[in-house]
């Protein structure tokens, strides 16, 4: 059984952007979940845990970034719209990724509760730019 895409009502995704749209949400949701450790435990390791999650989404999503910009010239009239949204959600993803980290360099105690909301809003954006970057891909199985 295999599966084949139409060619009407598809876009092309690099297999390089699925890869850098797959990273973000997890280590941005592991912020947040590390994030609701820390509150519940004030264990100074959880805001650690925390911080180094923030850094690993914010590399990854800094590639995801360049690429979603490239990918605004790339896309013909059509597609245009929809990546320069995605560049548009990556781009405000990453600002609060990077407010979230200063935040996250302070004192573990002075970190909530904006380091808690920062990472619930960066989590969220990192998923919606995931289903923006996946969204579109039509498949049925052949004949």
């Amino acid at each position: 059984m295999a599966a084949i895409s139409r060619a009407g009502s598809t876009r092309s995704l690099h297999p390089l952007q699925a890869i850098l749209l797959g990273f973000p949400p997890p280590l941005f949701l592991g912020a947040l979940l590390s994030d609701l450790a820390y509150r519940a435990s004030f264990q100074v390791q959880w805001a650690n845990f925390s911080a180094w999650l923030i850094a690993g989404g914010l590399v990854a999503g800094g590639f995801l970034l360049l690429w979603a910009l490239v990918d605004v010239f790339r896309s013909p009239g059509a597609r245009r719209k929809r990546a320069a949204l995605s560049f548009i959600v990556v781009l405000v993803m990453w600002a609060l990724g990077f407010v979230n980290a200063l935040v996250h360099a302070k004192d573990a105690f002075a970190i909530m509760p904006e380091g808690l909301y920062l990472s619930a809003f960066a989590a969220l954006l990192a998923l919606v730019a995931a289903w923006i970057g996946y969204s579109g891909f039509q498949s049925r199985e052949a004949p």
